[in-house]
């Protein structure tokens, strides 16, 4: 499917809204909630069945999704801010919970992920946070975004979840 250019254009999420996805063990999305799709621009056939990084943002550090995805891969759940691109181009950003849902035998059947409106806090940090982070990777790779987020953290003396659990108290 052909992504769209990124534009300026910032859609927002009311704070009472709850965006809901569901994810196969390989990342396909297998299911949405109505403010899902509608925020995303797509409709629920053009969604289904397709990778969830259909709506990953370029401004997204990749190494964001590398932690979410060791967190989830090891049933262990992962709080994060994401940039997400609308079919229009346009972004919204989400403060996102994933989680893996098991099955009777413990095993991962899929990935659930709830989220809602980042609070103000978080959006005077984290977009320039993850600017200084994409600096990194494009100049390094992963690893140096890695190492930045890594000094950064330990310069303020928290951990990963300390630090995102924080920005949305």
């Amino acid at each position: 499917m052909h992504r769209p250019n990124p534009t300026q254009t910032e859609h927002t999420l009311k704070n009472e809204d709850f965006i809901v996805s569901k994810t196969d063990t390989k990342g396909k999305i297998i299911y949405g909630n109505k403010i899902f799709i509608k925020i995303s621009g797509y409709a629920e056939s053009e969604l289904m069945g397709q990778p969830h990084s259909i709506i990953r943002h370029p401004d997204m550090p990749k190494i964001v999704f590398k932690l979410l995805w060791e967190r989830v891969q090891s049933k262990k759940e992962i709080f994060a801010y994401v940039k997400n691109l609308c079919k229009d181009g346009g972004y919204y950003w989400v403060f996102a919970n994933v989680t893996a849902t098991l099955d009777g035998s413990g095993n991962i059947r899929d990935f659930h992920s709830v989220r809602r409106k980042p609070s103000a806090k978080a959006m005077a940090v984290i977009p320039d946070l993850y600017k200084e982070l994409l600096s990194a990777e494009k100049s390094g790779g992963m690893e140096a975004s890695k190492n930045l987020l890594d000094k950064i953290l330990d310069e303020k003396g928290v951990d990963y979840d300390g630090f995102i659990l924080s920005l949305q108290q």
